[in-house]
């Protein structure tokens, strides 16, 4: 079962314009499977794995190393591994001046691997890799609630998404959350403690969705704030939180200027809760917070153009999500109810923002006005809507 086919074309696409493609994402979401369904269809390439001992001596002279196939899509998979590689692959993208060169790989951000943005500017696109959307699973199907149950509570993570059981899944994640803890977080901050770390993580497991206070955060664990700030934007680098910033508006009201923090997959929310079925998830206070989640990330996920905040004000005005592009902007209400009620406080945030267009997406099909201008529909025909 082999799904990220729209971003396939894409990358396709971008490598026939640019020297460089950097497909950048969590581990485990797919990109090595898709870079080789590439590849497969190149005439000539080459890949490298640089996690493997065994590929990086092959880079031991990377100008010689990129000479002798300068004919080749050259792939670079797991390429913070060697982040001075750029200064070397900028010499070699200027001498030979054609496309489709590089297909760089990444478990981290264009920010944590820095080097790429300042070495290969003007050379380089850059393609997010999430895991499984929805819209890639039921691609052009009426939501069906058992695969919107399972997607919900095992996340997008391929492996996760595509085991032959819950139980298996949650196994998956567990190993999943721990080798990863081991490998990327580790790699970028080698002196931090992994229980620390690990500790943290849960903490803002149960905090999803919550303003964040790291003062909080860190008193809990013994960390100055600054310490807590640090470690949260490493783990944003690494795909597996999002921080929600809030909606800046010169307005005459006191707002909420600290972000919302997500973990990112709900999958993996869940094995840091311990949540490993469905019902489990139903049971818990993260039910709402996790179907915000699943919510957020799809949203983001098909409109990465979009700009996105949530609004937030002393008085209990609220607004889960608004995505703004130019002059449009578009209200978003995350709610679990078959049969949704708004706060006065959503509706005076619409008033105070001048938004015209509302929606309230719930787990299930029906799709309705609630008033004018506010509809509520289903995850799977929001993400239909081609703006």
């Amino acid at each position: 079962m082999y799904i990220h086919r729209k971003i396939e074309g894409v990358i396709k696409s971008h490598l026939t314009n640019f020297p460089a493609v950097a497909i950048l994402g969590p581990r485990q979401s797919g990109k090595s499977t898709l870079a080789a369904y590439i590849m497969k269809d190149w005439s000539d390439s080459v890949y490298l794995d640089l996690e493997k001992p065994s590929d990086r001596v092959k880079l031991t002279d990377p100008e010689l190393f990129f000479r002798m196939n300068r004919d080749k899509l050259i792939c670079l998979d797991e390429i913070q591994r060697l982040p001075e590689i750029f200064s070397v692959m900028r010499s070699v993208i200027d001498e030979n001046a054609g496309n489709g060169q590089f297909l760089i790989l990444g478990s981290a951000s264009k920010d944590l691997i820095r080097q790429s943005s300042e070495s290969l500017a003007g050379r380089v696109v850059f393609v997010e890799l999430p895991p499984f959307l929805l819209g890639e699973i039921m691609p052009g199907e009426k939501a069906n609630d058992n695969i919107l149950m399972k997607y919900w509570n095992r996340g997008g993570f391929p492996r996760s998404y595509l085991a032959d059981g819950d139980d298996i899944s949650f196994v998956w994640r567990q190993s999943f959350v721990n080798t990863f803890l081991e490998r990327d977080v580790l790699q970028f901050e080698p002196k931090a403690s992994p229980d620390m770390i690990m500790r943290l993580w849960k903490m803002c497991a149960h905090s999803q969705g919550q303003i964040l206070n790291t003062s909080v955060l860190g008193a809990s664990l013994g960390l100055s704030h600054t310490t807590v700030k640090k470690y949260l934007d490493l783990f944003e680098g690494v795909y597996m939180v999002r921080k929600l910033l809030p909606y800046a508006a010169n307005l005459k009201k006191r707002i909420v200027k600290s972000p919302k923090i997500y973990i990112r997959d709900t999958g993996v929310l869940h094995v840091l809760l311990g949540l490993e079925t469905f019902d489990d998830l139903m049971a818990h206070p993260a039910f709402g917070p996790s179907w915000e989640t699943l919510v957020i990330e799809n949203i983001l996920g098909k409109y990465p153009d979009h700009t996105a905040s949530f609004y937030r004000t002393s008085n209990g005005s609220e607004i889960d999500l608004i995505l703004e592009k130019g002059n449009k902007r578009v209200a978003v209400e995350c709610k679990v109810s078959t049969a949704p009620k708004l706060s006065a406080g959503f509706f005076h945030a619409l008033k105070d923002l001048d938004i015209r267009e509302a929606w309230v997406v719930t787990p299930f099909n029906d799709t309705y006005p609630l008033q004018e201008n506010v509809r509520v529909t289903s995850l799977q025909e929001f993400l239909k809507k081609s703006n």
